[in-house]
């Protein structure tokens, strides 16, 4: 897809899109379970993080396991020796007996895993970000809507209560209202150059389904398992990965969505393959009812914004900074602090209006079963997701962008297209 499709486009595209003609015309519906039952679940993806996933949801049925790589699946098939396994993830969805999935591959096969496993009708956990493009992030969001499925994004860290005890912050006034806020974090990926060697396949890696929709490369242990974020064809670096998690609070607390617009404001050359090492880009939000417009602006690598004092720099290697105008609230996964400190001397934090997590998995579990809601459904999360990605586009376009999200394209770079679209190889489709 070389040019970019409209809202309509994208509803009748989503409509009738498949991942292959094995989906044709198939479609189950997940049973109505009591809180006391449990869901029949299968998990794409074994290992790693999605071991994690697995670990997460093990208290329900897992039926069916699904890896490219024969010795993840097996050592995942000793903890739930009823499970059938799978390579294929097609495969696992052509069982009836399936009420949810949880997706927890490379980025790149998001996707193609999630809508099918929508289509068919099942309730759906994801790892972040949602997809590795724009355009699929989009496919995805739609589908779960269509299709009155329960979802959550694998942004486990929105589940804590310092999260919670921010966004109370933040919404009660305690700095006053926010125009401008900073997100850092230290991990970096890429700044590599392709693999020169080409080593023999694995025997217990299947790696054409590994690539699944992206276009054939040979084998490099340079890609799998665990350093696929390193390269554009699989992932989007620090930013894609850590995006979904600290960009999250900011786009909890202030109600923020789509931005106007997206630029890169300092960063490596741009290399064709490899994901940047470090990254400085800067997105515009507009008013939201009340609130005032927000610039956010966000760093990786090492990056830091020039706000923070030297010792804050050193204590706080990844953090979110939020500005308002009568002080600053500074934060990351467990703390949090409001600056300067000498202003909130005795200051007495709201009174908690935002419930506890019963846990991040947990939500989805119990709202596939009773009909409920989750916290980072898709069509949170899918938004979210879409901001992140967007940064690497205008990092790798070289130019700010205007962004028309309703069009799903960039009003003032035509040539931005070809990084929000997806490509596959044929075969695959969504």
């Amino acid at each position: 897809m070389n040019r970019s499709l409209n809202r309509r486009q994208f509803i009748k595209r989503t409509a009738s899109a498949t991942t292959g003609a094995w989906l044709t015309g198939f479609r189950t519906h997940a049973r109505q379970l009591s809180p006391n039952e449990k869901l029949n679940i299968g998990m794409i993806g074994v290992a790693n993080r999605a071991g994690e996933d697995l670990k997460e949801v093990s208290d329900e049925n897992i039926v069916a396991l699904c890896d490219i790589d024969d010795r993840f699946l097996a050592a995942a098939k000793e903890k739930h020796p009823g499970a059938d396994t799978y390579s294929d993830f097609r495969r696992l969805l052509d069982r009836k007996d399936l009420d949810a999935v949880v997706v927890g591959t490379p980025d790149h096969t998001h996707a193609v895993a999630a809508v099918a496993a929508l289509r068919s009708g099942r309730h759906v956990y994801c790892e972040k970000p949602l997809a590795r493009t724009i355009s699929e992030t989009r496919i995805i969001t739609e589908t779960a809507r269509r299709n009155n499925r329960v979802t959550q994004i694998g942004t486990q860290i929105h589940a804590g209560p310092n999260y919670r005890r921010v966004v109370e912050l933040v919404q009660s006034g305690a700095i006053g209202p926010v125009r401008e806020v900073h997100v850092w974090v230290a991990a970096t990926y890429g700044g590599m150059e392709l693999p020169k060697d080409i080593p023999t396949v694995p025997p217990n890696v299947h790696y054409d389904l590994w690539l699944g929709p992206v276009e054939y490369r040979p084998y490099s242990p340079e890609y799998l398992p665990f350093k696929w974020r390193n390269w554009w064809a699989f992932g989007g670096g620090a930013l894609a990965d850590f995006g979904c998690h600290f960009m999250d609070l900011p786009h909890w607390a202030l109600g923020l969505k789509q931005p106007l617009t997206v630029e890169p404001v300092d960063g490596p050359q741009v290399h064709a393959e490899s994901t940047p090492p470090w990254l400085v880009v800067r997105y515009q939000h507009p008013a939201r009812g009340e609130n005032p417009p927000v610039r956010l602006t966000w760093y990786h690598g090492g990056k830091q914004p020039a706000l923070l004092s030297a010792a804050q720099a050193t204590k706080w290697k990844s953090g979110v900074l939020f500005v308002g105008a009568k002080g600053m609230l500074l934060a990351d996964y467990g703390r949090h602090a409001l600056l300067p400190e000498k202003d909130f001397e005795g200051f007495s934090p709201p009174t908690p209006f935002i419930k506890d997590s019963i846990g991040h998995h947990k939500e989805w579990i119990e709202a596939c079963k009773t009909g409920g809601a989750t916290t980072c459904p898709f069509d949170y999360s899918g938004p979210l997701t879409e901001a992140a990605l967007l940064g690497n586009v205008a990092y790798r376009i070289g130019q700010k962008l205007d962004w028309d999200w309703k069009h799903l394209k960039a009003t003032n770079c035509a040539e931005a297209g070809r990084y929000i679209q997806h490509h596959y190889r044929k075969g695959w489709k969504i």
